[in-house]
Protein backbone atom coordinates (compact mmCIF):
# COMPACT_ATOMS: atom_id res chain seq x y z
CA UNK A 1 0.00 0.00 0.00
CA UNK A 2 1.44 3.38 -1.03
CA UNK A 3 0.38 6.45 0.88
CA UNK A 4 1.14 10.15 0.61
CA UNK A 5 1.73 11.99 3.86
CA UNK A 6 1.80 15.52 2.39
CA UNK A 7 0.11 17.61 5.08
CA UNK A 8 -1.23 20.42 2.97
CA UNK A 9 -2.59 18.16 0.24
CA UNK A 10 -5.52 16.91 2.25
CA UNK A 11 -6.30 17.20 5.92
CA UNK A 12 -9.14 14.72 6.03
CA UNK A 13 -7.06 12.16 4.12
CA UNK A 14 -4.79 11.60 7.10
CA UNK A 15 -7.59 10.31 9.27
CA UNK A 16 -8.95 8.24 6.39
CA UNK A 17 -5.52 6.82 5.69
CA UNK A 18 -5.11 5.87 9.32
CA UNK A 19 -8.49 4.12 9.39
CA UNK A 20 -7.70 2.23 6.21
CA UNK A 21 -4.36 1.10 7.51
CA UNK A 22 -5.81 -0.06 10.79
CA UNK A 23 -8.34 -2.15 8.93
CA UNK A 24 -5.84 -3.48 6.43
CA UNK A 25 -2.85 -4.02 8.67
CA UNK A 26 -4.19 -4.21 12.18
CA UNK A 27 -1.35 -4.02 14.67
CA UNK A 28 0.54 -7.01 13.29
CA UNK A 29 4.26 -6.48 13.27
CA UNK A 30 4.06 -3.15 15.08
CA UNK A 31 7.27 -2.79 17.06
CA UNK A 32 6.99 -0.94 20.36
CA UNK A 33 8.64 2.45 20.06
CA UNK A 34 8.82 5.39 22.47
CA UNK A 35 9.18 8.82 20.90
CA UNK A 36 10.38 11.88 22.83
CA UNK A 37 8.80 15.33 22.69
CA UNK A 38 10.34 18.52 24.06
CA UNK A 39 9.05 22.04 24.64
CA UNK A 40 9.60 25.03 26.90
CA UNK A 41 6.17 25.47 28.48
CA UNK A 42 4.54 24.19 31.65
CA UNK A 43 1.90 21.49 31.57
CA UNK A 44 -1.01 23.97 31.75
CA UNK A 45 0.01 25.73 28.54
CA UNK A 46 -2.03 25.16 25.38
CA UNK A 47 1.06 24.07 23.46
CA UNK A 48 1.73 21.34 25.99
CA UNK A 49 -1.89 20.31 25.71
CA UNK A 50 -1.50 19.94 21.95
CA UNK A 51 1.45 17.61 22.44
CA UNK A 52 -0.49 15.73 25.13
CA UNK A 53 -3.34 15.14 22.68
CA UNK A 54 -0.84 13.60 20.28
CA UNK A 55 0.54 11.40 23.06
CA UNK A 56 -2.95 10.30 24.11
CA UNK A 57 -3.99 9.50 20.54
CA UNK A 58 -0.85 7.47 19.91
CA UNK A 59 -1.39 5.53 23.12
CA UNK A 60 -4.90 4.63 21.90
CA UNK A 61 -3.80 3.81 18.34
CA UNK A 62 -2.60 0.28 19.07
CA UNK A 63 0.36 0.76 16.75
CA UNK A 64 3.03 0.30 19.41
CA UNK A 65 4.10 3.96 19.37
CA UNK A 66 4.06 6.03 22.56
CA UNK A 67 5.18 9.59 23.23
CA UNK A 68 7.04 10.75 26.33
CA UNK A 69 6.82 14.52 26.88
CA UNK A 70 9.57 16.63 28.46
CA UNK A 71 7.94 20.01 29.30
CA UNK A 72 9.40 23.18 30.83
CA UNK A 73 12.70 23.01 28.85
CA UNK A 74 13.64 19.91 30.86
CA UNK A 75 15.25 18.14 27.88
CA UNK A 76 16.49 20.97 25.65
CA UNK A 77 16.68 24.74 25.99
CA UNK A 78 14.02 26.50 23.89
CA UNK A 79 16.19 27.57 20.95
CA UNK A 80 18.30 24.41 21.00
CA UNK A 81 15.51 22.10 19.85
CA UNK A 82 15.79 22.74 16.11
CA UNK A 83 19.17 21.07 15.51
CA UNK A 84 18.26 17.75 17.19
CA UNK A 85 14.99 17.72 15.25
CA UNK A 86 16.91 17.87 11.99
CA UNK A 87 19.02 14.85 12.94
CA UNK A 88 16.44 12.67 14.68
CA UNK A 89 18.02 13.05 18.11
CA UNK A 90 14.72 14.69 19.13
CA UNK A 91 11.50 13.27 17.70
CA UNK A 92 8.82 15.94 18.29
CA UNK A 93 8.73 19.52 19.52
CA UNK A 94 6.23 22.35 20.01
CA UNK A 95 8.49 24.99 18.54
CA UNK A 96 8.21 28.71 17.72
CA UNK A 97 9.63 28.58 14.20
CA UNK A 98 11.29 32.01 14.32
CA UNK A 99 13.61 30.59 16.99
CA UNK A 100 15.44 28.84 14.13
CA UNK A 101 15.81 31.99 12.01
CA UNK A 102 19.58 32.07 12.54
CA UNK A 103 19.77 28.89 10.48
CA UNK A 104 16.92 29.76 8.13
CA UNK A 105 16.35 33.54 7.98
CA UNK A 106 13.12 33.04 6.04
CA UNK A 107 11.53 31.85 9.28
CA UNK A 108 11.48 35.43 10.57
CA UNK A 109 8.54 35.93 8.20
CA UNK A 110 6.45 33.83 10.59
CA UNK A 111 6.84 36.54 13.26
CA UNK A 112 6.47 39.70 11.19
CA UNK A 113 4.62 42.71 12.66
CA UNK A 114 1.13 43.07 11.24
CA UNK A 115 1.53 40.27 8.69
CA UNK A 116 -1.27 38.21 10.23
CA UNK A 117 -4.46 40.16 10.87
CA UNK A 118 -6.48 37.78 13.04
CA UNK A 119 -7.07 34.10 13.75
CA UNK A 120 -9.22 33.55 10.66
CA UNK A 121 -6.50 35.10 8.51
CA UNK A 122 -3.90 32.82 10.14
CA UNK A 123 -5.98 29.76 9.23
CA UNK A 124 -6.10 30.88 5.59
CA UNK A 125 -2.35 31.39 5.55
CA UNK A 126 -1.75 27.76 6.53
CA UNK A 127 -2.61 26.51 3.04
CA UNK A 128 -1.21 29.46 1.10
CA UNK A 129 1.79 29.64 -1.27
CA UNK A 130 3.53 31.61 1.50
CA UNK A 131 3.34 28.72 3.94
CA UNK A 132 4.12 26.22 1.18
CA UNK A 133 7.47 27.99 0.79
CA UNK A 134 8.07 27.99 4.55
CA UNK A 135 7.18 24.31 4.85
CA UNK A 136 9.51 23.39 1.99
CA UNK A 137 12.39 24.94 3.93
CA UNK A 138 11.31 22.98 7.01
CA UNK A 139 11.10 19.80 4.94
CA UNK A 140 14.46 20.33 3.25
CA UNK A 141 16.03 20.70 6.71
CA UNK A 142 14.79 17.24 7.69
CA UNK A 143 11.74 18.29 9.70
CA UNK A 144 7.98 18.13 9.05
CA UNK A 145 4.90 19.90 10.39
CA UNK A 146 2.32 17.63 12.01
CA UNK A 147 0.16 20.41 13.54
CA UNK A 148 -0.21 24.02 12.45
CA UNK A 149 -0.62 26.65 15.18
CA UNK A 150 -0.58 30.45 15.10
CA UNK A 151 -0.73 32.29 18.43
CA UNK A 152 -1.75 35.91 18.85
CA UNK A 153 -0.02 38.12 21.38
CA UNK A 154 0.47 41.63 22.62
CA UNK A 155 2.58 43.99 24.71
CA UNK A 156 2.99 44.35 28.46
CA UNK A 157 4.92 46.97 30.42
CA UNK A 158 5.89 47.83 33.97
CA UNK A 159 5.90 51.54 33.11
CA UNK A 160 3.00 52.51 30.81
CA UNK A 161 0.46 51.18 28.36
CA UNK A 162 1.83 50.55 24.87
CA UNK A 163 -0.53 51.96 22.26
CA UNK A 164 1.47 54.43 20.15
CA UNK A 165 5.07 53.84 19.04
CA UNK A 166 6.21 56.70 21.27
CA UNK A 167 5.08 54.71 24.30
CA UNK A 168 8.11 52.40 24.13
CA UNK A 169 10.72 55.16 23.92
CA UNK A 170 13.32 54.68 26.64
CA UNK A 171 11.95 51.29 27.68
CA UNK A 172 13.93 48.04 27.56
CA UNK A 173 11.81 45.47 25.73
CA UNK A 174 11.97 41.82 24.90
CA UNK A 175 10.59 40.78 21.53
CA UNK A 176 10.69 37.33 19.97
CA UNK A 177 12.44 37.58 16.64
CA UNK A 178 14.45 40.08 14.63
CA UNK A 179 11.44 41.67 12.94
CA UNK A 180 9.83 42.82 16.18
CA UNK A 181 13.22 43.83 17.55
CA UNK A 182 13.75 46.12 14.57
CA UNK A 183 10.29 47.64 14.83
CA UNK A 184 10.66 48.34 18.56
CA UNK A 185 14.13 49.79 18.05
CA UNK A 186 12.71 51.95 15.29
CA UNK A 187 10.19 53.26 17.81
CA UNK A 188 12.93 54.11 20.32
CA UNK A 189 13.06 51.06 22.60
CA UNK A 190 16.18 49.18 23.71
CA UNK A 191 16.20 45.40 23.19
CA UNK A 192 17.11 42.42 25.33
CA UNK A 193 16.77 39.05 23.58
CA UNK A 194 15.66 35.95 25.49
CA UNK A 195 13.15 33.08 25.30
CA UNK A 196 9.68 33.82 26.66
CA UNK A 197 10.41 31.49 29.57
CA UNK A 198 12.90 34.06 30.91
CA UNK A 199 10.65 37.16 30.71
CA UNK A 200 9.27 36.90 34.25
CA UNK A 201 12.68 36.86 35.93
CA UNK A 202 14.00 39.64 33.69
CA UNK A 203 11.03 41.86 34.59
CA UNK A 204 11.39 40.97 38.25
CA UNK A 205 15.10 41.83 38.28
CA UNK A 206 14.71 45.06 36.35
CA UNK A 207 16.47 43.80 33.23
CA UNK A 208 13.26 44.45 31.26
CA UNK A 209 10.64 47.18 31.38
CA UNK A 210 8.30 45.33 29.05
CA UNK A 211 7.85 42.49 26.61
CA UNK A 212 5.76 41.15 23.82
CA UNK A 213 4.93 37.51 23.45
CA UNK A 214 1.96 35.23 22.85
CA UNK A 215 -1.26 35.32 24.84
CA UNK A 216 -0.54 31.78 26.00
CA UNK A 217 2.93 32.66 27.27
CA UNK A 218 1.71 35.82 29.03
CA UNK A 219 -0.57 33.62 31.13
CA UNK A 220 1.63 30.52 31.48
CA UNK A 221 4.58 32.53 32.72
CA UNK A 222 2.45 34.67 35.09
CA UNK A 223 3.64 37.93 33.54
CA UNK A 224 0.60 39.61 35.14
CA UNK A 225 2.52 39.53 38.44
CA UNK A 226 5.20 41.87 37.08
CA UNK A 227 3.48 44.47 34.85
CA UNK A 228 1.07 47.39 35.11
CA UNK A 229 -0.52 47.38 31.66
CA UNK A 230 -1.33 44.82 28.96
CA UNK A 231 -2.01 45.64 25.31
CA UNK A 232 -4.22 42.74 24.19
CA UNK A 233 -4.55 41.67 20.51
CA UNK A 234 -8.09 42.98 20.03
CA UNK A 235 -9.26 43.64 16.47
CA UNK A 236 -5.96 45.17 15.40
CA UNK A 237 -3.29 42.69 16.44
CA UNK A 238 0.32 43.31 15.50
CA UNK A 239 1.72 40.13 17.05
CA UNK A 240 1.16 36.66 15.61
CA UNK A 241 3.68 33.85 15.73
CA UNK A 242 3.75 30.48 14.01
CA UNK A 243 4.37 27.81 16.66
CA UNK A 244 3.72 24.41 15.06
CA UNK A 245 4.21 20.90 16.35
CA UNK A 246 7.22 19.60 14.43
CA UNK A 247 8.57 16.10 13.92
CA UNK A 248 11.95 14.90 12.77
CA UNK A 249 11.67 13.26 9.35
CA UNK A 250 14.39 10.82 10.42
CA UNK A 251 12.15 9.71 13.30
CA UNK A 252 9.04 9.64 11.12
CA UNK A 253 10.73 7.53 8.46
CA UNK A 254 11.59 4.85 11.02
CA UNK A 255 7.87 4.18 11.54
CA UNK A 256 5.83 1.66 9.59
CA UNK A 257 2.84 2.85 7.56
CA UNK A 258 0.31 2.30 10.34
CA UNK A 259 2.47 4.20 12.81
CA UNK A 260 3.02 7.07 10.37
CA UNK A 261 -0.70 7.37 9.77
CA UNK A 262 -1.34 7.32 13.52
CA UNK A 263 1.10 10.19 14.06
CA UNK A 264 -0.49 12.28 11.30
CA UNK A 265 -4.02 11.59 12.52
CA UNK A 266 -2.97 12.55 16.07
CA UNK A 267 -1.34 15.72 14.75
CA UNK A 268 -4.51 16.65 12.90
CA UNK A 269 -6.63 16.13 16.02
CA UNK A 270 -4.29 18.40 18.01
CA UNK A 271 -4.46 21.04 15.28
CA UNK A 272 -8.25 20.92 15.10
CA UNK A 273 -8.48 21.23 18.87
CA UNK A 274 -6.12 24.20 18.90
CA UNK A 275 -8.09 25.98 16.16
CA UNK A 276 -11.02 26.12 18.57
CA UNK A 277 -8.84 27.33 21.43
CA UNK A 278 -6.77 30.04 19.72
CA UNK A 279 -9.16 32.98 20.14
CA UNK A 280 -10.08 31.79 23.64
CA UNK A 281 -6.45 32.21 24.69
CA UNK A 282 -6.70 35.96 24.07
CA UNK A 283 -9.83 36.30 26.20
CA UNK A 284 -8.33 34.14 28.94
CA UNK A 285 -5.31 36.44 29.00
CA UNK A 286 -7.53 39.51 29.30
CA UNK A 287 -9.53 37.91 32.12
CA UNK A 288 -6.45 36.75 34.04
CA UNK A 289 -4.64 40.09 33.77
CA UNK A 290 -7.75 42.07 34.67
CA UNK A 291 -8.37 39.91 37.72
CA UNK A 292 -4.76 40.53 38.79
CA UNK A 293 -5.35 44.28 38.68
CA UNK A 294 -3.44 44.93 35.46
CA UNK A 295 -4.88 47.59 33.16
CA UNK A 296 -5.89 46.10 29.79
CA UNK A 297 -6.07 48.13 26.58
CA UNK A 298 -6.29 47.41 22.84
CA UNK A 299 -5.01 49.37 19.86
CA UNK A 300 -7.21 51.33 17.51
CA UNK A 301 -6.82 50.99 13.75
CA UNK A 302 -4.96 54.32 13.72
CA UNK A 303 -2.51 53.20 16.41
CA UNK A 304 -1.85 49.86 14.68
CA UNK A 305 -1.26 51.69 11.39
CA UNK A 306 1.33 53.91 13.09
CA UNK A 307 3.21 50.80 14.20
CA UNK A 308 2.99 49.21 10.75
CA UNK A 309 4.43 52.36 9.20
CA UNK A 310 7.53 51.90 11.37
CA UNK A 311 7.59 48.16 10.62
CA UNK A 312 7.55 48.85 6.87
CA UNK A 313 10.66 51.02 7.19
CA UNK A 314 12.48 48.67 9.55
CA UNK A 315 11.36 45.04 9.76
CA UNK A 316 9.98 44.60 6.25
CA UNK A 317 12.76 46.60 4.58
CA UNK A 318 15.51 44.67 6.37
CA UNK A 319 13.89 41.31 5.62
CA UNK A 320 13.60 42.14 1.90
CA UNK A 321 17.21 43.28 1.80
CA UNK A 322 18.89 40.56 3.86
CA UNK A 323 16.88 37.44 3.04
CA UNK A 324 17.19 35.94 -0.42
CA UNK A 325 13.71 35.98 -1.94
CA UNK A 326 12.43 37.81 1.13
CA UNK A 327 10.50 40.46 -0.76
CA UNK A 328 8.68 37.81 -2.81
CA UNK A 329 7.97 35.70 0.27
CA UNK A 330 6.34 38.62 2.09
CA UNK A 331 4.37 39.50 -1.04
CA UNK A 332 2.88 35.99 -1.04
CA UNK A 333 1.77 36.43 2.57
CA UNK A 334 0.29 39.86 1.93
CA UNK A 335 -1.65 38.46 -1.03
CA UNK A 336 -3.71 36.29 1.33
CA UNK A 337 -6.86 38.23 2.21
Amino acid sequence: MTLSFNKTAGRVSRVMAFSALMLGLGTAGAAALELRASHQWNTKDVRHQMVQIIADELAKSGTGVTLKIFPSKSLYKPKEQWAPLTTGELDISAFPLAYAAKRHPEFDATLMPGLVKNHEHAARLNDSPFMADIKKIIDDAGVMVISDAWLAGGFASKKKCVLWPDDVKGQVFRAAGKAFNRMLQGAGASIQSMPSSEIYTALQQGVLDGANTSSGSFVSYRIYEQVKCLTAPGEHALWFMYEPILMSKASFNKLNDAQKAAVLAAGQKAEDWFAKQAAKLDQTMVDVFSKAGVKVVTMTAEQAAAWRKIADKTSYAAFAKKVKGGKELIAKALAVE
